[in-house]
């Protein structure tokens, strides 16, 4: 979220490397495909929110987009595991229910990071602007 809050478009090209990264560190298995859609996610929902809003909302929403993304990660994350074990719709819901308390624990920790978006945002806009 906060390199797409600070480079927008580009931010696609490190979500990237680091989904790839993956792929060459740990190798490749089905846990790996949803991961090419599911920052997308992220990305896209960040890039809906306006770069002009006061530091209050921007101190709520970071987190709370955070937190929403970690508990929807087991229903984004479905789909494609169905697909890819030949799930049915019923075993598809139950997949999610059964990962809902990781979703849980998963959404709770991006809340918290999430806090520090804002602090990180208004230090690389310094950096970059002396950089500039």
């Amino acid at each position: 979220m906060l390199t797409t809050v600070i480079f927008k478009f580009k931010a696609l090209i490190s979500i990237y490397i680091y989904v790839f990264l993956e792929l060459f560190l740990q190798g490749f298995s089905a846990w790996w495909v949803p991961n090419l859609y599911i920052w997308t996610v992220l990305w896209a929902i960040t890039m809906l929110i306006p770069k002009k809003l006061p530091l209050w909302a921007k101190s709520v929403i970071y987190p709370v987009v955070c937190a929403l993304h970690g508990f929807g990660f087991g229903i984004l994350y479905a789909p494609a595991q169905a697909l890819l074990f030949g799930l049915d719709f019923n075993g598809m819901i139950t997949w999610i229910i059964a990962g809902f308390p990781f979703d849980i624990l998963h959404g709770i920790s991006n809340f918290l990071v999430g806090l520090f978006i804002l602090p990180l945002e208004t230090l690389l806009d310094k950096v970059i602007k002396k950089i500039k």
